[in-house]
C-alpha cells in the first residue's frame, strides 16, 4: 500500500484518537467491535461512528461484519500512528520520497526542520514475499498467536536495539536515531547499495574488509544472517556500512554454523561473479581459515564481547529467553497504550480516564469480583421483593399490579396464592 502522507494533513484530532482506540483495542481482540471503539474513544455524541467512515474511506481501517461489526487497523493506519509521533517528538518534520522496497520493509527519506535528511524505515511483515516469517524469524518466541503488526513492531525494536549497539562498539552502521511501534529512524548513509555498483579501484581490499566484519561481528556473539550484496553500502571513498539487523542470531543458535557459512559464501559468491576474484588455495597454514582462506567458525575467538547476551539474540538459554520476553512484554504495553509520553492525545486519553476504563476487560479478578458483587445486590433486590409479594399473598391482598391482574379485573377470576409463590 502506498504511503500518502497528504492525507495526514486533514486528520483531525478526533481521527487519531479512534485510530488509537482501534490500536488499544488490538491488544486482545482481532477485530475490534464497534461498541468497544467508541467506549475507548469516548467522543461525544456518537462522533466515533463519523469518524470509522472517514478512516475507513482513507483506508486507513479495515472494516470486518463476517462474525460481529469491528475494525483493525490497517499498515496505512499503523504508519501513520508512528509518523505522528515521530513529529510530535520533533524528530523529523516532513517525509519525502520512497528510496527502497525491501520483502519486508519500506524506506523512505524524512527531513528535520533545519534540512537534515534522514532516514525512515516502515517494517511491512506478512507481504507475499515473506509470509514465512514465523518460522524463519524469532519475533514470536513461544507465542502462538500474533498478528503482522505486532511483529512488525518487534523487528523494529530488535532492529533499533542491535543498531544502537554495534554504533557503540564502532561496528560501521547507521546512526539510530528513534524507534515507535514499527518505525526505525536513522541516520542516511551516503554510498550505494553493492549491488549496484559495477567497478571498484581495490575490490580485494573491499572484500577484506567485508569478511573482516562478518568475522569481527562473530568475535562479538553475532551473526548478521543476511550479509549480503544488498545490505552492504559503499561510499565514494569505498567504506562500507551495514544495514538491516531485524534477523541476527547469536553464536549460541542450534543453526549458527549454517548461517555464518551462507554469509561467508554470500560474499565470496559476489565478489568473484561481479568483480572476478579468485580464490587460490592457501600456502600458509593460518589459524581460523580453510583452504581458499575462508573464515572457519569454529576457530574463530569469540571472547572479546558478549552482544548476544547484551542484546538477547536467539539462540540463548532459557533464562535469557524469559529476561528479553519480560522486556518485550513491559515495551509492549508501554508502546501499545499509546507510548507518547509528550503527545497531546494520550493525555487526553488519561485525563478523561479512557485508558483506566479500557483496563477493565483485561483484569479479570476485577471483573469477577464486581461481577460478584453485582449478584449481590441484585440477589437482595429480587429476595426482598419475593417477601413481599409471599406476605401480600398470605394476608389476602393483592400485589402489585401486573398485565395478567388488570385482564383478570371485572371478570369474576381471582388468582391463586400458590401461583403468586411460583411467579414471584
Amino acid at each position: 500500500m502506498k504511503l500518502d502522507v497528504d492525507v495526514l494533513r486533514y486528520l483531525s484530532k478526533d481521527d487519531f484518537r479512534v485510530l488509537t482506540a482501534v490500536e488499544m483495542g488490538m491488544r486482545n481482540h482481532e477485530i475490534v467491535p464497534t461498541e468497544l471503539i467508541d467506549r475507548i474513544a469516548h467522543l461525544k455524541h456518537g462522533g466515533t461512528y463519523k469518524v470509522l467512515k472517514n478512516l475507513l474511506k482513507n483506508k486507513l481501517l479495515h472494516h470486518d461484519s463476517s462474525k460481529y461489526d469491528g475494525f483493525r487497523l490497517t499498515y496505512l493506519g499503523y504508519d501513520f500512528l508512528a509518523i505522528k509521533t515521530m513529529v510530535n517528538r520533533g524528530v523529523f518534520e516532513a517525509v519525502g520520497r520512497q528510496i527502497g522496497v525491501g520483502k519486508e520493509s519500506d524506506i523512505f527519506e524524512v527531513a528535520r526542520e533545519d534540512g537534515t535528511v534522514l532516514v525512515m524505515k516502515l517494517h511491512r511483515l506478512g507481504r507475499v514475499s515473506f509470509r514465512a516469517v514465523k518460522s524463519k524469524r524469532d519475533y514470536l518466541r513461544h507465542r502462538s498467536s500474533y498478528n503482522w503488526l505486532y511483529l512488525s513492531r518487534l523487528a523494529a525494536l530488535k532492529e533499533f536495539a542491535f543498531m544502537k549497539a554495534l554504533q557503540e562498539h564502532g561496528f560501521p552502521v547507521p546512526n539510530a536515531i528513534e524507534w515507535n511501534r514499527h518505525c526505525v529512524v536513522m541516520s542516511l548513509v551516503q554510498g550505494y547499495p553493492l549491488v549496484q555498483v559495477k567497478q571498484i579501484q581495490n575490490p580485494e581490499v573491499v572484500f577484506e574488509t567485508i569478511l573482516g566484519q562478518v568475522v569481527r561481528l562473530a568475535e562479538h556473539g553475532l551473526i548478521h544472517c543476511d550479509f549480503n550484496e544488498f545490505n552492504i553500502i559503499i561510499d565514494d571513498d569505498e567504506k562500507i556500512t551495514m544495514i538491516d539487523f531485524p534477523q541476527m542470531v547469536s553464536v549460541s543458535h542450534r543453526n549458527a554454523q549454517m548461517y555464518f557459512d551462507r554469509d561467508v559464501e554470500c560474499i565470496f559468491k559476489f565478489f568473484r561473479k561481479r568483480f572476478n576474484l579468485t580464490f587460490q588455495e592457501s600456502t600458509d597454514d593460518v589459524d581460523g581459515s580453510d583452504e581458499d582462506g575462508r573464515p572457519c567458525f569454529s576457530e574463530i575467538d569469540k571472547s572479546t564481547g558478549f552482544l548476544d547476551k547484551e542484546l538477547a539474540a536467539s539462540g540463548f538459554t532459557r533464562k535469557d529467553e524469559d529476561e528479553l520476553q519480560k522486556f518485550i512484554e513491559s515495551n509492549e504495553e508501554k508502546d501499545i497504550n499509546s507510548e507518547d509520553e509528550g503527545v497531546e492525545l494520550v493525555e487526553d486519553l488519561k485525563k478523561t480516564n479512557i485508558v483506566d476504563d479500557y483496563s477493565l476487560p483485561l483484569e479479570k479478578e476485577e471483573d469477577n469480583q464486581n461481577a460478584v458483587e453485582n449478584d449481590d445486590e441484585l440477589a437482595k433486590r429480587l429476595n426482598k421483593q419475593r417477601r413481599r409479594a409471599i406476605a401480600s399473598a398470605r394476608k389476602g391482598r393483592k400485589t402489585i399490579a401486573s398485565r395478567n391482574s388488570y385482564k383478570a379485573k371485572g371478570k369474576g377470576l381471582t388468582i391463586p396464592n400458590k401461583w403468586l409463590e411460583v411467579r414471584t
